[in-house]
């Protein structure tokens, strides 16, 4: 059963009169009048010509938009995408919008478009990014395909992205997920993914949404329960994805709570099943990569090192209770380093996350504290990735980062030894 308490007396009136659906592809939204549009019209476009047979529904839950950005979704006119591409779907296609928040909340908002689908006893539940500035028609194919027809259970994107993006996807979270969880999914944390109406109602009794994970960073609980349950999991090639394009320090911090946070969160309640697993295996992959390339974003070294330098020397007493002796006299020699010697080795960077790691199982102190203490650590890694692939083309950024899930997976048996025991 849906958990009905969640959906306003509106919004479960208007899903009533929907009925069963296909395929619902949910939009969460916040303030995203500039480019929900073509997302939206994307959506429409991909429904008319890939699946005009399918009962389907747009669900945007809105976190209390102020811009308008509800009005936006409610009133993209299918008509125009009708004229544009000569196809008539034989379905009404319904467009919902619900304010489930005055602010917004990841988790309330993925929970409530879990909610809907259950309701809706959906076959398909399919997110979409309100920022997917790069979209394309076939990214909603490309996803919620391998779900409808061919019995998958989570399909996750397979970005194309300049060297200098998805730094913390590349360096942290996937290849620890890669070594906890022994699946080789590239995005552990998506802004798109489609899931089997199975996954969403298991996923949404799970009872993680009391907890500050599940309200911040349900996206990486949910591959996780993918990842240990008895679940069928792919990934499809998407194409570009464009940088956010306004960013600042706190994004870096709120970045690392919802997914390096839910990672480590994540450990403690599935320790009986990684614990035992070695190794990791690659999961169905499927389409083929683009050709197109994103223009690099320009980065100041500098100042990526002196944000590095000046965190390891003003935590220096924080990192005491967190690191080993040894991890943190390797980060005050790479902390004296000039731009031009610049170099914090991929062993040194596994060894200080799964040290952090174990320090937060352990809560050395606040857990909160242990997860912002990591943001300038970050910020050095990045400025090696960035320096070790300057000139390097995308096989040799992905080989770099295929040997760096090959040391967190050699490495892995040092948390197991540092887990209960400390340093």
């Amino acid at each position: 059963m849906a958990q009905e308490t969640l959906l306003a007396d509106d919004f479960l009136r208007q899903l009533i009169n929907v009925g069963e659906v296909d395929i619902l592809v949910g939009l969460p939204t916040h303030n995203n009048s500039k480019t929900i549009a073509p997302v939206v019209r994307a959506i429409q476009s991909c429904i008319l010509t890939c699946f005009p047979r399918e009962r389907a529904v747009i669900i945007n839950a809105d976190g209390g938009s102020q811009d308008g950005t509800p009005e936006l979704v409610t009133s993209a006119s299918i008509d125009d995408v009708w004229t544009a591409s000569k196809v008539y779907t034989l379905r009404t296609l319904h467009c919902i919008s619900t304010q489930y928040a005055r602010t917004p909340e990841p988790g309330t908002a993925l929970r409530t478009i879990l909610a809907a689908a259950d309701l809706l006893r959906a076959r398909v539940c399919v997110l979409i990014s309100p920022d997917a500035t790069t979209i394309e028609p076939d990214w909603l194919q490309r996803l919620a395909r391998p779900v409808y027809a061919d019995s998958f259970d989570l399909v996750s994107p397979v970005y194309q992205r300049p060297k200098s993006e998805g730094v913390l996807m590349r360096n942290l979270l996937y290849p620890m997920t890669r070594a906890i969880y022994g699946f080789q999914v590239y995005e552990p944390y998506a802004s798109e993914f489609a899931i089997s109406g199975r996954l969403a109602t298991d996923f949404l009794n799970q009872e993680i949404w009391d907890d500050e994970w599940g309200r911040i960073g349900p996206e990486m609980f949910l591959t996780i329960t993918a990842m240990t349950g008895k679940y069928r999991i792919g990934q499809s090639f998407l194409g570009m994805k464009a940088p956010p394009t306004h960013r600042s320090a706190s994004d870096v911090v709120g970045a690392m709570r919802r997914t390096a946070g839910a990672l480590f969160a994540s450990l403690d309640r599935n320790f009986a099943t990684w614990s035992t697993i070695t190794g990791s295996q690659p999961v169905p992959t499927l389409g083929t990569p683009s050709e197109a390339v994103l223009e690099p974003v320009q980065l100041s070294r500098k100042r990526l090192r002196d944000m590095f330098a000046t965190g390891v020397t003003q935590l220096e007493p924080v990192f005491k209770s967190i690191l080993s002796f040894s991890t943190l006299s390797e980060l005050l020699r790479i902390a004296s380093l000039e731009i031009r010697n610049f170099d914090y080795p991929a062993d040194v960077w596994v060894k200080t996350v799964l040290e952090f790691a174990a320090a937060y199982h352990r809560s050395v102190i606040n857990r909160d504290h242990i997860i912002q203490a990591m943001v300038p650590l970050y910020r050095g890694r990045s400025l090696a990735f960035f320096m070790e692939n300057r000139n390097g083309s995308g096989k040799d950024t992905d080989d770099s980062v295929e040997a760096l899930c090959g040391e967190f997976e050699r490495l892995k048996p040092y948390l197991l030894e540092i887990w209960a025991d400390g340093k």
